[in-house]
């Protein structure tokens, strides 16, 4: 990082420039409401990473108060780095730049994944490295709605529209082989604009079901078992925003002995989730392929989550 001779109000010379980086994400394993430890009830997820969709940040400090960005359409980027400077406690502004391979609009989370990058790259500026939660804090104070992918491939219920980790799982997800694609329509989804899912009663208690699946696949590195409640997950969000042959795609995953199926519940994607440690990998993968695409979806793509460079 180059520096300068400027100073931070704690005595320190500012480096000058930082650089921050955030995943995207494929939806969500399990969306709903959940109880807190004492007994309040939250919007929650657990988000599916991706490490192979990113955005990056570069902040460069000025020495003045004005802070610019480029892209200019990225405000809430934006955003998150003036509230990330104001907590720091920077009076100085800078310049923000953006980059990222991250689809816009379908739920892979192209819109948290640049507000955390800008988060991380204006603490990096200023030679502070921010936990988990305050990035996750300051997220949601530029955004309303966000998700966990701040905690990276760790595993969390979390709390999207409060910033807070509800459940921490205590470890990652175990590895998958995910096979994702979305509608043929490929129309974006402006999430903010959709009403929240009201859930009833049986679907809460469906959800305190779900939660206790999530953590036993995390604590066993269980595929199964996590597929299992992902597909039920998916389920309940039918009644919130239905996907399109929903029913044909899990007939498809059981056909090819996946271990279930996960959508973007505020978005239009669909995955098709296999252990990786599976017999036959490519060639059952391959089938889902072409069983997707004879159903009239189409961006199929394989995303390998936690393989740790195992091959397939």
């Amino acid at each position: 990082m180059a520096g300068n001779s400027k100073t931070a109000p704690h005595g320190k010379p500012l480096p000058g420039i930082g650089i921050g980086a955030a995943s995207g994400h494929h939806g969500e394993l399990l969306q709903g409401v959940f109880e807190d430890r004492s007994g309040q009830l939250h919007r929650g997820l657990v988000t599916l990473p991706l490490a192979k969709l990113e955005s990056t940040a570069t902040f460069t400090c000025v020495t003045t108060s004005d802070l610019a960005i480029h892209p200019r359409e990225k405000a809430k980027a934006g955003l998150a780095a003036r509230n990330t400077l104001n907590y720091l406690g920077v009076a100085e502004g800078g310049f923000l730049h953006i980059e990222s391979n991250i689809p816009i609009g379908h739920g892979y989370g192209s819109s948290t994944a640049d507000v955390v990058a800008a988060i991380r790259a204006v603490a990096a500026a200023h030679g502070v490295r921010l936990q988990p939660s305050r990035v996750s804090q300051l997220a949601v104070a530029a955004e309303r709605a966000s998700d966990a992918i701040a905690f990276e491939s760790h595993a969390v219920l979390f709390a999207q529209r409060e910033g807070t980790v509800l459940e921490d799982f205590g470890g990652s997800l175990p590895p998958l082989l995910l096979v994702g694609f979305k509608s043929a329509e490929r129309r974006p989804i402006d999430t903010l604009k959709l009403p929240p899912a009201r859930y009833d009663r049986r679907e809460i208690q469906q959800f305190r079901v779900l939660r206790g699946l999530i953590a036993f696949a995390v604590r066993h590195q269980d595929p199964i078992c996590l597929g299992r409640a992902a597909t039920a997950s998916a389920l309940l969000s039918q009644r919130h925003l239905p996907k399109h042959h929903l029913d044909r795609v899990i007939d498809i995953a059981k056909d090819a002995g996946a271990c279930g199926v996960q959508v973007a519940h505020s978005g239009s994607l669909l995955g098709i989730l296999f252990d990786h440690a599976g017999q036959g990998l490519r060639q059952r993968a391959e089938s889902v392929v072409a069983s997707v695409r004879a159903c009239g979806f189409c961006d199929a793509e394989f995303h390998q989550i936690n393989a740790d460079g195992m091959t397939w």
